[in-house]
């Protein structure tokens, strides 16, 4: 019924490029998992719903890669067979590197001070400075084919998407 060793583009019927359709792939998965949801195969032999939690696991892994623009990049970057690398490749330009400074500086100082204004302000530089990289990972990927600074681009997403979880705990630390 499927096939696990595709790819998860193929496995939505989806062209593999960086660009997706959330909505279509949203309804792709939805179609997909109504045919191989585990419920569907309750009465079968123990092997056939053995096969049915493989398809669903993997439907699912597949579908929250796609759906995040960072997962979904490195993903891209792993079918054109580069590794972005981040644990080994600390490299950055000295303005971004600059800019992790200031920012981890003001995490800790807002941090410090329970100073919510000020965290939910760099929050949402964080999210812009985000969507800015997205655009950029897309058009390395989909227009360019530059893998290397789309590989750096990733690299800079997952620091980003770390710092963000870090204002988060420090939010939701606040509420507490």
């Amino acid at each position: 019924m499927l096939d696990l060793k595709q790819d998860y583009f193929a496995l939505f019927g989806l062209a593999p490029s960086y660009a997706v359709d959330l909505d279509r792939l949203e309804q792709a998965y939805l179609d997909l998992q109504a045919k191989v949801h585990p419920d569907r195969f309750a009465h079968l032999s123990d092997a056939e719903k053995r096969l049915s939690m493989q398809w669903a696991t993997y439907a699912n892994e597949a579908f929250r890669t796609l759906k995040s623009p960072l997962e979904r990049g490195q993903y891209v970057l792993e079918l054109k067979g580069v590794d972005p690398e981040f644990e080994t490749n600390t490299a950055m330009s000295a303005e971004f590197l600059m800019e992790q400074m200031e920012w981890r500086e003001a995490l800790g100082e807002a941090r410090e001070a329970g100073d919510e204004d000020t965290l939910e302000e760099l929050a949402r530089r964080i999210r812009r400075d985000g969507k800015a990289l997205v655009e950029q990972l897309g058009a390395q990927l989909d227009e360019q084919d530059d893998l290397a600074a789309a590989a750096d681009t990733v690299r800079r997403m997952k620091f980003l998407e770390k710092l963000q979880h870090e204002i988060n705990d420090a939010l939701t630390a606040l509420e507490s």
